[in-house]
């Protein structure tokens, strides 16, 4: 390491961090005088109190070289089905989540953890894996049905694009409609519609499945699909609600009210659930719940 000394006292300063300095104020020195004395007035140099700093512009590249443009018919058609494909994927969990069973079989199964009282067990993955393939399941008629009617249509070329769409669209909002009709919650319906409407439904008008919008019956099907969720976790729920109840009186009859319940009754709730063979009945009911 090199030394300098400064002024009459010696002071001990790296020559490496001079160096540093000197290069940090000479790209100073460069960035603030302009190589031309009338960089100030061109544009793309910018001016701070009298001095003129040169911008530099942003760069942007030009991705036409990289991307050309479809020149036939085939290639078009491939971008395009690209596109399509792309924005199905991007909106396929909301389809999932909001226009099929999957709320159903998910709250179902976690008030059955809940009634169990086995904590993290199953784990959540596990339980909202199980619901998409039952998911799955009982959609693959109707998910079949729009293949046939809509999306092959359209990938042969012999379907427009916004046809497909309504078509496969009349598929879902029959089976909503289905799941409405059969759980006896078609206030729910007339709710939404007023709001979307925003008008008041008299009680003579009987309103169509046309009338209603996908708008207003998506969150008229998510609270039927709620509401015979809680019902069938309720039916769930009541057997295992029993023996923590029996077992809790036991305990406080015997005195030992310091034991929690729950360790005791468990293990009677588990041999009751295997016994029975509860998962196979609360998977067979789901499905059988679906209209």
């Amino acid at each position: 390491m090199l030394f300098v000394a400064t002024g009459s006292r010696s002071a001990v300063v790296p020559a490496g961090a001079l160096l540093s300095v000197a290069l940090l104020f000479g790209a100073r020195a460069e960035a603030t005088v302009p190589a031309n004395p009338l960089a100030g007035s061109q544009p793309g140099t910018a001016s701070v109190a009298g001095t003129p700093t040169p911008v530099d512009p942003i760069y942007v590249p030009d991705v036409s070289r990289f991307l050309p443009q479809a020149s036939s018919k085939e290639s078009l058609s491939a971008s395009l089905q690209i596109l399509v494909a792309l924005t199905l994927l991007t909106v396929a969990p909301s389809i999932v989540l909001m226009m099929t069973c999957f709320v159903r079989m998910v709250v179902v199964l976690v008030l059955l953890r809940q009634a169990l009282g086995t904590q993290q067990l199953p784990p959540s993955q596990v339980l909202v894996g199980l619901s998409l393939f039952l998911t799955f399941l009982v959609m693959a008629p109707t998910f079949e049905r729009i293949r046939q009617g809509a999306i092959q249509p359209y990938l042969d070329g012999n379907l427009a694009q916004l046809d497909a769409v309504t078509i496969a669209g009349g598929e879902l909002r029959t089976f909503m409609f289905d799941q409405i009709e059969a759980s006896a919650n078609v206030d729910d319906v007339y709710m939404m519609y007023e709001y979307a409407e925003r008008r008041s439904v008299p009680a003579d008008e009987v309103l169509t499945r046309e009338q209603v919008s996908l708008t207003a019956l998506v969150p008229a099907f998510i609270l039927s699909e709620l509401k015979a969720a809680f019902v069938i976790g309720f039916r769930i729920y009541l057997p295992f609600l029993v023996i923590d109840m029996v077992i809790a009186t036991v305990l406080v009859s015997m005195g030992m009210m310091m034991l929690p319940p729950v360790l005791i009754s468990l293990p009677f709730k588990l041999l009751l659930f295997v016994l029975a063979d509860g998962w196979h009945l609360v998977a067979g009911s789901l499905m059988a719940s679906v209209a």
